[in-house]
Order: C-alpha cells, then structure tokens, then sequence
C-alpha cells in the first residue's frame, strides 16, 4: 500500500512528529511505501477559492502542493493527517494542504485514512474538535477510518518519546 503522511507541526523535532516517525515505521515494518510531505516546511499556499481546478483538475497555484504533493495524494491508497493540537483544532499549515484538496476532489476519494495528534492537555474533549474534523472530512470523501492516535499529557518537545501514544502510532501503521 501507498501511504502519504502529511505532518503539519512547526516543531521539526517535536511531540506529533515522532507520533508520524512511529507510523511510519511501523508501516515499513509491515513493508508499505511511505511518504512524508512536511506541510511546515513545504511552501503551501491556501486555496484561493478561484474554481481554476473546478474540483477536479490542475490548481492556478505552482507551489510545492502542484508539484510534489499533489502527485503522491492521486496515487495514494491511504492519507494520515498528522498534527499538534493548536486551540483546539489541526495547525494551519496542515488545514492549508487540506483545503488544497478541492483541487483534486475526485481522486482523494474512497482511499484508507489515520488521524495522529499530540497534545499538551489530558482531557480528550480539546482533541474533539480535530478529530470530529477528521470525521466528517472522512465521511465527505468517503475514507475507510483505520485508526487514530490522540498523544495526551505531551507538552514538553519530547514527551512523546516512549510514550504510550508513540507504541499506538507504531503498532498502528504495523497493522496495516
């Protein structure tokens, strides 16, 4: 299986990403390809809501989205949205490339999708917001929802280093 992993935290080292690490271990580990595209990183502009792609093609935009991204996602047979909670909900960068997916509707659907999140806070309902996100994302395009991973307790930059939710990211993208 193809599995693209978009990472949408501005810490390079830091608590969601490992989680994305131990994914995508675990995932080689059960001998899938595996991408990561850095939605920090990568130069992503918003989607400007000109209707250029009317759903379903080339986006006005050439950016790193149109010309690194935006290829992996078409083939792709699994999508794993991986972010820190900020206020509640998925970082900027990482919605940024989300709402990019206008541009290539048709081809995000029906394909297999995970949900890695790290947060600071112990109380599941400051994850509710992202993951009913994730939720309803997934109905919309018609995701098979194969798993999430909410880091609790993770506020120090390495917290998630052998931490019960970094074993769960791992054995996650084993299993697949």
């Amino acid at each position: 299986m193809k599995i693209v992993i978009l990472t949408g935290s501005p810490r390079k080292k830091g608590n969601s990403n490992y989680l994305a690490e131990q994914f995508a271990k675990g995932a080689n580990d059960a001998g899938h390809e595996v991408f990561v595209f850095d939605c920090v990183k990568q130069k992503v502009g918003g989607c400007l809501a000109c209707d250029f792609c009317g759903m379903n093609g080339p986006c006005s935009q050439k950016d790193d989205f149109t010309n690194i991204l935006r290829p992996q996602l078409e083939t792709a047979d699994m999508i794993v949205l991986v972010s820190p909670i900020y206020y509640y909900g998925l970082s900027s960068q990482l919605k940024a490339v989300i709402d990019r997916f206008y541009a290539l509707n048709g081809s995000m659907r029906n394909k297999k999708s995970a949900l890695l999140v790290a947060m600071a806070d112990t109380n599941n309902a400051t994850a509710s917001s992202a993951v009913d996100y994730y939720h309803a994302l997934g109905r919309y395009l018609g995701w098979k929802n194969v798993g999430e991973v909410v880091g609790k307790g993770l506020w120090g930059k390495t917290d998630a280093l052998g931490s019960p939710a970094a074993n769960n990211a791992y054995e996650l993208g084993k299993s697949l």
